[in-house]
């Protein structure tokens, strides 16, 4: 297949659709199985985005293990790798997936797979970003967070000491880039699916969407 960016990677972040397990902060308003629905939803709706864009290679980092059967269906409906996540807590997941991925490319985005107004655009604008030989490009979200973070190096520093979960993962990881001095870039802020509110503002924007 020919991509725009050969010599990059997208990773696409993803645990196993467990009940339970996921979409945890949507049990006020979802029983367990819902929640198992949502978080399939937008996991399915992230790989379209990432596989149809056709920008460069796509690996799906699964959690706790590649084995669950819904990772063995991805690999049938989509033109995507499995890999495995490793590590304590997601900074070190991450840093493990760069170390891996930037053996063999140049440059490599970290995306989560609950994102809906993340678009191909967006992509592309983390993609030209590393091209241009920026040390690191984040795509902030509206709860304190981020949804994408690409590298072209596999620096351990961005990871180190952040609150993840927290509020004050974006503010912490800046502190980061700036001591150290890393070059980087931010993109337009995102927002993700975490609360029974940001569910309902998802639902919206389909219908909204479907509607254009």
């Amino acid at each position: 297949m020919l991509y725009q960016y050969p010599n990059a990677v997208l990773m696409v972040f993803c645990k196993a659709p467990v009940a339970g397990q996921v979409k945890t902060r949507l049990a006020s308003a979802l029983t367990p199985e819902q929640c198992v629905d949502v978080h399939t939803e937008l996991s399915l709706k992230t790989l379209d985005l990432v596989t149809q864009s056709k920008l460069c290679p796509v690996q799906l980092w699964c959690s706790p293990s590649t084995e669950h059967t819904f990772f063995a269906s991805i690999t049938t409906q989509y033109t995507i790798s499995l890999r495995q996540q490793h590590g304590n807590d997601l900074g070190e997941r991450m840093h493990h997936a760069f170390c891996s991925a930037l053996k063999t490319y140049r440059h490599a985005l970290i995306i989560g797979c609950d994102c809906p107004s993340l678009m191909q655009s967006d992509l592309v604008a983390a993609l030209t970003a590393l091209t241009d030989g920026n040390d690191i490009v984040l795509a902030p979200a509206e709860d304190g967070g981020y949804v994408m973070i690409g590298l072209n190096q596999a620096h351990p520093e961005p990871f180190d000491d952040i609150p993840w979960g927290k509020p004050q993962v974006m503010a912490k990881t800046r502190e980061r880039i700036t001591q150290y001095n890393f070059q980087h870039v931010e993109i337009k802020k995102q927002w993700d699916v975490d609360t029974p509110a940001d569910l309902l503002r998802y639902y919206a924007f389909i219908n909204n969407t479907a509607m254009c």
